[in-house]
């Protein structure tokens, strides 16, 4: 049980860096001596250093003489693998190996081929006591964006739209009209803080000129992601402003001017999900949330390509207008934000 615990406060400490670190993974770290924990990190940006680093800094810091004795009778619990490889920084195993721990808990084993568990048996090879599996359920979900790019080759793909009681997901017309409340569209940008990109189609950078920002909430903005084919939306949309690198996927040019790339792609009425996924796999991009039009989201429903949706139901109802899009997943959670429902499915492929 105490394992358990103390694995749950790695998790905590993992997620704190949700945000700053992709495509590296979120890792916490604790460290227990004596009964009592006497350090803790986690893995705060990327290319920075990783949680075991800032753990063991920490208690160095705070017991000066007294660590070395301490670290010879730790033991470390790290909700992944600890690398066992040269990358932005020094390998976490050697580092552990170093201090001559006593023991070593791990959530899970790192997916990825230059570590997966090559630090289980460097630190097994260093006399230090490993036990891997703790919690394994919940350290993988807290990294499955990184487990998703590592192991298929694509971001994490999250849908998100919001619909009238009646089932409608937009107007008809070209004139925008909001749907969710003032504290969805908050969670929103929060959302957006937390992911590496936002993806829309031209009809919605058209019609909403959408920012795609995290204005109202605090931390990073999104790459924004726009799918232009022929290059329709006029470069006096807000997409084309300097607050975040915009990526145009179309079918006219490949260039690069100030934050603006556009990449040029074959064929794009073909297996549009799944070029996009690969794409972005190949920019580093380890997840997005695709907040629309009702074309776009559908299109990623029937390839599959998907693993959460999360949809706002509004209680106002409309007339007409376009209806939204249909999804068969898991429901993992229904909520109220004010006057809205939330509902977050799971694509039941990834159960």
């Amino acid at each position: 049980m105490s394992d358990e615990l103390y694995m749950k406060r790695c998790i905590e400490l993992a997620e704190m860096g949700n945000g700053s670190v992709s495509p590296n993974p979120l890792v916490g770290c604790v460290i227990v001596s004596g009964g009592k924990i006497i350090g803790e990190g986690y893995h705060e940006k990327y290319g920075h250093a990783h949680a075991e680093v800032n753990a063991i800094n920490a208690v160095l810091k705070q017991f000066g003489d007294q660590a070395p004795v301490l670290l010879k009778e730790a033991t470390v619990y790290v909700s992944l693998e600890p690398c066992a490889h040269f990358g932005k920084t020094p390998p976490c195993a050697d580092l552990l190996i170093r201090h001559q721990v006593k023991k070593v808990v791990i959530g899970t084993r790192d997916p990825f081929e230059d570590v997966n568990g090559k630090g289980i048996e460097r630190l097994g090879d260093a006399g230090i006591e490993v036990i891997s599996g703790v919690l394994e359920k919940e350290c993988r979900y807290v990294n499955r964006r990184f487990f998703t790019r590592v192991t298929q080759q694509r971001p994490y793909i999250i849908l998100k739209w919001a619909a009238t009681a009646n089932g409608y997901f937009a107007a008809k017309n070209t004139v925008q009209q909001w749907i969710s409340g003032p504290l969805a569209k908050k969670l929103v940008h929060k959302w957006r803080t937390e992911e590496d990109a936002v993806l829309v189609g031209k009809y919605t950078a058209m019609i909403d000129n959408p920012q795609l920002s995290a204005r109202e909430w605090p931390g990073k903005n999104p790459v924004r992601l726009l799918i232009d084919r022929n290059l329709e939306v006029d470069t006096s949309s807000l997409l084309y402003n300097d607050a975040a690198r915009t990526i145009i996927f179309n079918e006219v040019k490949t260039d690069v001017i100030n934050n603006i790339h556009y990449v040029s792609m074959e064929d794009m009425q073909y297996y549009l999900p799944q070029k996009i996924a690969y794409q972005l796999y190949l920019m580093d991009i380890q997840s997005v949330i695709i907040e629309g039009g009702a074309h776009i989201l559908n299109q990623f429903i029937a390839s599959g390509l998907w693993d959460e949706a999360r949809v706002f139901t509004s209680s106002a109802s409309w007339d007409n207008g376009i209806f939204a899009p249909q999804i068969n997943g898991k429901i993992t959670d229904i909520t109220t934000v004010d006057k809205d429902k939330l509902t977050l499915y799971q694509n039941r492929v990834n159960e």
